[in-house]
């Protein structure tokens, strides 16, 4: 569902789901697994007005969650990484997008200049902030070799960003199939963290029929899903070559 309309309609059918749902259900299961509550890091996805972040972040003040973006967390000695941005679409709804490594929009899509938003942002920010920027100030002392992203945008030229583009053109000009970040691709073959985990593209695993990639020697997993079930990334951080993925 494009756009901010549609997100605004969404919210109004399910306004309550954080707080009303969410929340009590995540409280129940905290206090039945009492010491055995897992850890649970979350981002948000450029669906996801930003509006809600107040929430999000209420919720981890009660040790619901932990929120990632734009943050590094620590998880039996390796590091755990949130970024939430995705290169620009056609959607109107610019919360959770940036440029990626330069000015430039692809055919058809908006600039976060030309979009709506949640919450206010600084039109300077709008302007010229980067993904690639931010990777850079995010990553900054990182041991790669024990780093684990939490990403919505899966990296440019993958198993993981395959649109159903085919034959699409906007004024003459063919849209790449491929719509992932390639300031991401680029962190990741430069850098080689262990695990990157990836959603957006949903109908991706059903265009490449692969829910996995790998970019030199770090392994790239998607729980995106274009059907009714929902999909899961199961792994051990110390074997994630081993990863599955679980349709429920």
């Amino acid at each position: 569902m494009p756009g901010l309309s549609a997100y605004v309609r969404r919210e109004q059918e399910h306004r309550d789901f954080l707080g009303d749902f969410l929340r009590p259900e995540l409280l129940k299961l905290q206090k039945l697994l009492d010491g055995d509550y897992p850890r649970i890091f979350v981002i948000l996805g450029n669906d996801d007005g930003r509006k809600v972040e107040r929430e999000i972040l209420r919720m981890e003040t009660e040790g619901i969650w932990e929120y990632a973006h734009f943050r590094r967390k620590e998880l039996a000695g390796y590091e755990i990484y949130g970024y939430s941005y995705i290169p620009p679409t056609p959607f109107r709804l610019k919360d959770w997008e940036r440029y990626d490594v330069s000015r430039y929009v692809d055919p058809g899509c908006l600039s976060p200049e030309e979009g709506s938003y949640t919450v206010d942002l600084p039109a300077q920010e709008k302007r010229y902030s980067t993904i690639a920027q931010d990777l850079e100030l995010l990553t900054s002392g990182a041991d790669f070799r024990k780093s684990v992203f939490l990403f919505h945008s899966p990296p440019h030229n993958t198993n993981l960003d395959r649109a159903a583009l085919d034959g699409k053109m906007v004024e003459n000009v063919p849209l790449d199939v491929h719509v992932g970040s390639i300031a991401i691709r680029r962190m990741i073959e430069q850098r080689q963290p262990l695990l990157t985990m990836h959603g957006h593209i949903h109908e991706a695993s059903r265009m490449t029929g692969q829910w996995r990639d790998n970019i030199g020697g770090t392994e790239c997993f998607s729980a995106a899903h274009d059907s009714p079930e929902l999909a899961l990334v199961k792994f051990y951080l110390e074997e994630p070559d081993k990863a599955a993925r679980v349709l429920i």
